[in-house]
């Protein structure tokens, strides 16, 4: 039976229909991903199906069975504890060990206890080990540990935590209800890296039903079974997680366009005898034109337009000077705060060209690292320089560098206004969706996702050669995510990234540095890479695996070979996108020139005739370099 059934539901706002028509249901150990662009109308949904907002339109069915559990909007500032805050989720089992020690001292008392005392202390005995009474307090001491929190501040009141920190506590509560079905927004905003595979873990393995919404890729593929995506007012559903949702609705976009576009030329047919049939005038054609006209009418209210793509930025980092070969050198670098050590023997060598991503726990000091990099902070020991011609350009996930009191085109204009002109600033503006109006809205009243855009666009138009990003993706949809994810995959810099972001570093990583209170460890890859050499060298460090052979490619050797193959791959890949688009731009070119309306205007066939070699020329470029990428590959593959 299912926990949730959703039927027909709309929702709007004045004139915007945030959705209509959705329909879905929730059955027993469904994992669901919700996905979709910021502001389609995800947390909307889970306030309706809370009953927290109305609906317009729509049934929601909900069984007296299920038990739907939430975060709150808000964290209460009693001054209990952590561990108790969380405990108090288990009111019910703390009231039943009180009854049973009440009863246990009146039977004392009295010596005998009567038949309807007894039944009532087994009753309550049944009602206790049912609900796993005997493990509450220590699988509230395990999930607290694993999201992160200190044995320490367990018992510091909750009222001293950051808003953050009291969202984890939240989380914790939730994860230990007795909800059978959960509506998780967003849960891995605040957490670390290793909180979020704890959380992976648990979510994994739990067996009750839950729908979460999340811009983490990687998360979503590790914990969902179906997916659900909210887009242009529709919901999508499919079975798997959120790679194989991506498939089919690719797929079944490619459907979805044929069939519309079959049903479109087959109205056009058919309105076309109902025209002759009319034009002919007898009234045997009036009455098949009528016919026909109706078999029309029936195929446009089928009609269904195909899912439009979204809005979506348009990033393209280009660095206007390569600089040397060795962009950044750091030797011991270490920084205190009031005698306070945050890290120290950091070194680090990174070259031209390098996509470097730099991991560890929150509070570990890698945006301190940052900032030293980036001159805003003094290194408390050790030293760093920058290459030859090296220019960086720092993303910090704050936007404390943003003016609040501003609008979104003086922030651009003033900074850019000599180097580039207002014409191109509006267009540069519009590619990251700023457009009309809102290029005038205050900064101080954007969003998170807004303020990311503004500051990714600065950061753009630097066309720095050493980017150092600090969270990037953070406030971002998916889909502006992906095009973050393509225009640092074709930026021809050196970047320095943190992120807890693991899809990106699966999809761009060169190596990955691990921060240490100690100093920096190396591995050479993407994530999954990173999580295979860390399982391999904590087995080697047990001893539960033997030496590797001798005459076996060393590790690095191995990453770094591996890591320059798929470098070429994309580079070959890129060529021959670039190749396609411009053999066919050509192609076009030479149409038109071949037309004799163009060959008899001389002056329109020398312009498409200049456009042409030029396009060969490109093309001739493009070519040498594929051929050199190829060779690069082959060469490779042979070692």
């Amino acid at each position: 039976m299912p926990l949730l059934g959703v039927r027909e539901l709309k929702k709007s706002y004045v004139t915007r229909v945030l959705f209509e028509g959705i329909s879905f249901e929730v059955n027993e150990g469904d994992h669901i991903g919700f996905v979709g662009v910021n502001g389609c109308g995800k947390s909307t949904l889970f306030r309706i199906l809370l009953g927290l907002e109305s609906r317009d339109e729509g049934d929601i069915y909900l069984p007296s069975s299920t038990v739907i559990g939430s975060m709150e909007q808000k964290v209460s500032n009693e001054n209990c504890s952590l561990y108790d805050y969380t405990l108090s989720v288990f009111s019910e089992l703390m009231d039943i060990e009180l009854e049973l020690e009440r009863i246990a001292e009146a039977i004392a008392a009295s010596g005998n206890a009567d038949e309807k005392t007894l039944e009532r202390q087994q009753r309550l005995h049944d009602r206790y080990y049912d609900k796993d009474g005997a493990t509450y307090r220590a699988r509230t001491r395990s999930t607290l540990l694993g999201l992160g929190f200190t044995e320490a501040e367990l018992e510091r009141s909750i009222s001293s935590f950051s808003g953050g920190q009291k969202n984890k506590a939240q989380l914790a509560r939730l994860l230990l209800s007795d909800a059978n079905l959960l509506l998780l927004d967003e849960p891995t905003n605040h957490l670390d890296v290793s909180s979020i595979e704890w959380l992976e873990g648990f979510l994994s393995a739990y067996r009750g039903s839950f729908i979460v919404i999340s811009h983490d890729r990687y998360f979503l593929d590790r914990v969902t079974n179906r997916t659900m995506e909210l887009k242009d007012r529709r919901l999508y559903i499919s079975q798997g997680n959120y790679s194989r949702h991506i498939e089919l609705r690719s797929t079944a976009r490619e459907l979805e366009m044929r069939q519309y576009l079959r049903t479109q030329k087959e109205i056009r047919r058919i309105e076309g005898i109902v025209e002759q049939q009319r034009r002919w005038g007898q009234a045997h054609n009036f009455i098949t034109a009528a016919s026909k006209q109706k078999q029309a009418d029936r195929l446009k209210e089928t009609l269904v337009a195909p899912e439009r793509d979204s809005a979506s930025i348009h990033f393209h980092f280009e660095a206007k000077e390569v600089g040397g070969n060795d962009v950044l050198v750091a030797r011991s670098l270490g920084k205190a705060f009031d005698g306070k050590r945050i890290f120290s023997g950091a070194d680090m060598l990174i070259k031209k060209g390098e996509k470097v991503f730099l991991l560890g726990d929150n509070g570990c000091g890698k945006t301190t690292l940052l900032n030293i990099i980036a001159g805003r902070l003094r290194a408390s020991e050790g030293s760093f320089y920058l290459g030859a011609h090296v220019e960086s350009a720092y993303y910090e996930q704050t936007f404390s560098g943003l003016d609040p009191n501003t609008t979104v085109l003086r922030e651009v204009w003033d900074k850019y206004y000599t180097t580039i002109s207002h014409k191109d600033i509006c267009n540069a503006l519009a590619a990251f969706l700023f457009r009309g109006d809102d290029v005038n809205k205050p900064i101080g009243t954007l969003s998170g996702g807004e303020l990311a855009r503004v500051q990714l666009l600065k950061l753009m138009l630097t066309k720095a050669n050493l980017l150092l990003l600090d969270e990037p993706t953070n406030h971002l949809d998916i889909a502006s995510r992906e095009a973050l994810e393509t225009a640092l995959d074709e930026y021809n810099g050196t970047m320095l990234i943190v992120t807890h972001d693991r899809y990106l570093v699966n999809r761009l990583a060169d190596r990955i540095l691990r921060m240490t209170p100690n100093g920096l460890e190396e591995y050479i890859g993407g994530y999954d890479d990173y999580l295979e050499a860390v399982s391999a060298k904590q087995k080697e460090d047990s001893g539960t695996e033997k030496a590797v052979s001798k005459n076996a490619l060393d590790y690095r050797e191995r990453k770094e070979r591996q890591s320059a193959i798929n470098r070429a791959k994309g580079e070959l890949e890129r060529c021959e996108k670039a190749i396609a688009a411009k053999e066919e731009e050509l192609e076009k070119l030479n149409s038109e020139l071949a037309s004799p309306a163009i060959a008899s205007d001389y002056k329109k066939a020398g312009e498409l005739s200049e456009k042409a070699d030029a396009l060969q020329r490109e093309l001739d470029a493009l070519y040498k370099k594929w051929e050199e990428a190829g060779d690069r590959l082959a060469s490779l593959s042979e070692e």
